[in-house]
């Protein structure tokens, strides 16, 4: 009979090969300080482009006010119990009321953490007659929804709406032998890239096909559309949308998430999604907390003015001085360069230590070999002179990535 942990010292996963040499620099940064464009990661202050902390309501005072005084009155058991048998309050069914009017549903649905709500939502809408189809980039959550159905699943490239027509023509035959229906899964924003989904394009085609489609939102929440209700308002198809889905980690600075849908879909679920079923309910805290940030994101738009200025600023100057940033057209900016992994590490290393620029790097095994996305995200607390450091610093560190004068060992920063 084998141990069961002996795997583990002989293949300790795709990134934790690198867990010796990356712990608690590339992986696991300790960011201390108060959350905003500036904070400490090693004794010194660095711009910071990790956090999504779009509209800036981390560290707003109203925000914070509000979270202490609900944490003073209730502490953090208040609710005690799952929402189903004792964690229910008026609190919760008014968040939940606000949610759905703001995004122009029927009813809506607190969920715990957005990752588990969104693997749940998948598992809960699909029955073994089922089929989905799916944007081959989708994420994590919604990958791990599909892997706890037996729903069949066809996955269409990404954005490709002509392959999503061919995958929902096959959807339609099988389910025509099956008896089941079709959900279709995509994304309003898509967090890597940062490009929006052909949400528009997909509900065009409802009067072609007979699905649903199921929307996670979680980066448009609050950052796109006239009002912040995401990308279906901006583009103009929030109406088809049958189930949406947003997390509150993202644009509200917080704990949570939703979906929201037509009043017998939110029933169902709430009935029967099983990660909030079992779960404590989310504390008394957090719920009030999400209350202020979504007044705050709904009646003060300069917030999100102030993001897109900077949005608008910093891809502009990323392009003007020749850097790639792909198809976004969202606050999510990747940069796009060629290099090792270890050239990868040591340009980043370069980038903390001596321009004081600290963002999140994407390199293999996540993307192919030979390639390097450095992903910012801009915040409404950024400033210009932010931008101005961070382009000078992306231009040296590029000059020496193309001039090949990085290592070609991987930094131990461990």
């Amino acid at each position: 009979m084998a141990d069961l942990f002996e795997k583990f010292r002989k293949d300790k996963g795709s990134l934790g090969q690198y867990q010796e040499k990356a712990h608690g620099y590339f992986a696991f940064p300790r960011l201390e300080g108060d959350i905003s464009n500036r904070m400490i990661f090693r004794g010194k202050e660095r711009v910071i482009w990790s956090l999504n902390n779009y509209l800036g309501l981390a560290n707003h005072p109203e925000v914070r006010k509000a979270d202490a005084e609900a944490a003073a009155q209730y502490g953090l058991a208040y609710p005690m119990g799952a929402r189903m048998m004792s964690g229910n309050s008026v609190h919760h069914e008014k968040l939940e009321q606000d949610l759905a009017a703001f995004v122009s549903k029927d009813d809506a649905f607190l969920l715990n953490y957005g990752y588990q709500g969104m693997a749940s939502i998948v598992d809960s809408l699909c029955s073994r007659r089922d089929v989905v189809v799916y944007d081959a980039e989708s994420h994590a959550c919604i990958m791990d929804g599909l892997r706890m159905i037996s729903s069949h699943r066809y996955v269409f490239k990404h954005n490709d709406i002509e392959d999503f027509e061919k995958q929902m023509v096959r959807a339609t035959k099988l389910t025509e032998a099956s008896g089941g229906g079709i959900l279709v899964i995509t994304e309003g924003v898509f967090g890597m890239a940062g490009d929006q989904g052909k949400l528009k394009e997909i509900c065009a085609l409802k009067s072609k096909y007979e699905f649903k489609l199921l929307v996670d939102d979680a980066h448009g929440f609050g950052t796109m559309g006239a009002t912040g209700a995401g990308v279906g308002e901006e583009q103009g198809c929030q109406d088809d949308i049958d189930v949406y889905f947003s997390t509150f980690a993202k644009s509200m600075a917080s704990i949570g998430g939703f979906v929201a849908g037509t009043k017998e879909v939110i029933s169902y679920m709430r009935y029967n999604l099983r990660s909030q079923i079992y779960a404590k309910a989310l504390p008394m805290p957090i719920v009030i907390g999400n209350m202020k940030r979504l007044e705050l994101l709904k009646n003060e738009p300069g917030l999100r003015e102030k993001l897109w200025t900077n949005v608008r600023s910093l891809q502009s100057k990323l392009t003007a001085n020749g850097f790639d940033i792909g198809k976004t057209d969202s606050p999510v900016s990747p940069v796009y360069m060629h290099g090792g992994v270890a050239e990868a590490s040591n340009l980043i290393v370069d980038m903390r230590e001596n321009y004081n620029i600290f963002c999140s790097i994407v390199i293999y095994p996540v993307i192919p070999k030979g390639h390097i996305i450095l992903r910012l995200i801009p915040t409404s607390v950024h400033t210009e002179q932010d931008i101005t450091e961070t382009i000078e610093a992306f231009k040296a560190v590029k000059h020496k990535l193309d001039h090949k004068l990085y290592p070609a060992e991987l930094p131990n920063m461990s």
